[in-house]
């Protein structure tokens, strides 16, 4: 089972460039989490703990407005969600409900802050990897909100003029 899960981890993005032994050492602190279908690993606005690493079963990643629960993506195994905890330890910026049964991998900011102290170059590519996918997201989250504005807009407002 540790070898599928560092393997698991190896094929992730956060984690792909990660050596076997640090890995290893995430996973002896680590905590698995089984969530039911149907049940929250945690809401919108939660005080943020960690991130998640799905080894089985799919999520609804959801936000809120105005009373009502929006999609935003389903995620699967071999996915990873809550990371921001990990860079900003603010308030969860949205909802992970399970849509099946799910066992994940729960990764503390501590248990980073402990790698720190064994391996400060393996902490740094994770830090590095992190900070790369969730500006990656941003790049999607900004084309898509620049889309929507440009199809609602009557007229395209220009902000540098061409002289």
């Amino acid at each position: 089972m540790v070898a599928t899960r560092i393997e698991l981890l190896q094929g992730m993005p956060i984690f792909g460039a990660i050596r076997e032994d640090a890995l290893q050492f995430l996973l002896d602190q680590a905590r698995s989490v089984a969530v039911r279908a149907g049940d929250f690993f945690f809401r919108e606005g939660d005080q943020a703990t960690g991130m998640f690493v799905l080894e089985s079963g799919r999520v609804a990643v959801t936000r809120e407005w105005r009373g009502e629960h929006f999609l935003l993506w389903h995620l699967a195994a071999g996915d990873c969600f809550g990371e921001m905890a990990l860079m900003d330890l603010m308030p969860r910026s949205a909802s992970v409900q399970a849509v099946t049964d799910c066992n994940a991998i729960e990764l503390s900011a501590e248990h980073l802050y402990r790698l720190s102290k064994r391996d400060l170059e393996q902490f740094t590519l994770i830090q590095m990897n992190m900070g790369r996918e969730v500006s990656r997201r941003l790049r999607t989250t900004d084309d898509l909100l620049f889309r929507a504005e440009m199809a609602g807009a009557r007229e395209p407002q220009h902000l540098v003029s061409s002289t």
